[in-house]
């Protein structure tokens, strides 16, 4: 007969909450690579981040406890980053680079502490927000969509029995199975997780990071999750976000600094990183604008990452500016991260295929889908369009257009700004479901 370890038994029932973010590390690596030159470059910058939910028929607030946010989030606010994680970002190697972050930002990171946040609810949805230095406040974003996704998960499966559980995930893992099995037929494809931000939970993200290193083998490149990346011997992979050409357009004291702002984030970013990580997010304020003014220097970078066009029409683009440049596109690379699921990647790898490297970013698709798995009928499974964008930069507001104009964000007035300085070319609005 076994022995009961009454001692584990009794430390387990002390457990007041079952946290979600269990580490900093649990977040994107684009947030670290970024963190280090706002830390280094606009240490005096504060930046606010704001939830936003996209979906706006989905009452969070009605479906998730205020309480039980308030306490997740308090408890993000007590980690640190460990002695383990530390020596493993100081003498990992990333992009194949060695010691990719400085001793002196390391030094700075080992003390880093989430600063407070502020909730509030209006009609249905929660108003949360982060005020402070931007070196600060833009480690929240990551663990705030992570808290907010999973305790909304936690609330739509209260009802679920053992029995009842079992039929869901073993209809999702059949699922997520299926979908291996269609992306393993295609030869040479690469594909790495970007699933954190709105995942169905910590460790369903895992299952299916661990699934597709099985299922799929060396077409398996990464994961974004640096923890996972960490604890599952995978490379942690990622470049950079919107958030750097929304802050530096905030900052922008004229139309001609408003103008050059994405291009002087380039430059700012390749006085840290080179290589691999030269990677174009060009569409915060517009592909269409980036491409036409953009200096001819961009097009010595490894690559791109389309993110809110159609990802076939947005390619296109990009390859023919190329062209333009007198640059072969089979030597360059593009990354497709927005909103896929496994017929659009089947979809954009063939029509790509021999035109281009390219590489896929899975994201919300992969680590939250769970339509159609419940033993009974629920909405909350459902994953949702919920950003936390940076909303205001040393108190002026701050923008992003998008090619899609239902991704926009910012005050109206602004936006309107914005689209008189850089235009409307281009922008079509679709239907956002992630």
């Amino acid at each position: 007969m076994a022995k009961t370890d009454i001692a584990r038994r009794v430390y387990n029932h002390t457990w007041k909450l079952d946290p979600i973010v269990r580490s900093l590390l649990d977040t994107d690596f684009y947030k670290l690579l970024m963190l280090q030159m706002i830390w280094g470059m606009y240490p005096k910058v504060d930046a606010t981040f704001s939830l936003i939910n996209r979906a706006k028929s989905v009452r969070l607030a009605d479906e998730i406890d205020e309480q039980e946010l308030r306490d997740q989030l308090d408890h993000a606010r007590t980690l640190r980053f460990s002695k383990k994680e530390m020596i493993w970002l100081g003498g990992n190697t990333f992009y194949g680079r060695k010691q990719i972050f400085e001793s002196e930002f390391l030094a700075w990171l080992e003390d880093f502490q989430l600063p407070e946040y502020e909730l509030g609810k209006r009609n249905g949805q929660y108003e949360l927000s982060f005020h402070g230095p931007w070196m600060y406040t833009t480690m929240w974003e990551i663990p705030a969509l992570a808290i907010i996704n999973e305790l909304r998960s936690r609330a739509a499966m209260r009802s679920f029995g053992p029995f009842g559980l079992d039929v869901l995930y073993a209809r999702a893992k059949a699922k997520m199975w299926a979908k291996t099995e269609r992306l393993r037929a295609l030869p040479g494809i690469t594909i790495s997780d970007f699933g954190t931000r709105r995942r169905h939970s910590f460790l369903w993200q895992r299952w299916c990071v661990e699934a597709l290193k099985e299922g799929i083998g060396e077409a398996f490149t990464g994961t974004s999750n640096v923890l996972l990346a960490m604890d599952t011997d995978l490379e942690a992979l990622g470049t950079n976000a919107h958030e750097l050409p929304m802050v530096l357009a905030a900052l922008a004291d004229s139309e001609k600094e408003l103008r050059a702002a994405p291009y002087k984030v380039l430059q700012d970013w390749q006085r840290y990183y080179g290589g691999n990580l030269l990677i174009v997010l060009p569409d915060a304020f517009g592909t269409a604008a980036f491409l036409r003014d953009a200096p001819d220097w961009v097009a010595g970078w490894t690559g791109f990452r389309p993110d809110s066009a159609p990802p076939i029409e947005g390619g296109e683009k990009i390859l023919s500016w190329w062209r333009e440049k007198g640059v072969d596109p089979r030597q360059k690379l593009l990354i497709f991260s927005d909103g896929l699921d496994v017929d659009t990647i089947i979809e954009t790898y063939r029509h790509f295929r021999g035109k281009v490297r390219m590489s896929f970013g899975w994201g919300t698709n992969l680590t939250n889908d769970f339509e159609d798995c419940a033993p009974e009928e629920v909405t909350g499974l459902n994953a949702i369009s919920l950003v936390c964008k940076v909303t205001e930069a040393n108190g002026r507001p701050a923008v992003k257009l998008s090619d899609n104009p239902a991704k926009a964000t910012g005050d109206p007035l602004e936006i309107e700004r914005y689209l008189r300085v850089f235009g409307a070319q281009d922008r079509v609005e679709q239907l956002v479901r992630v």
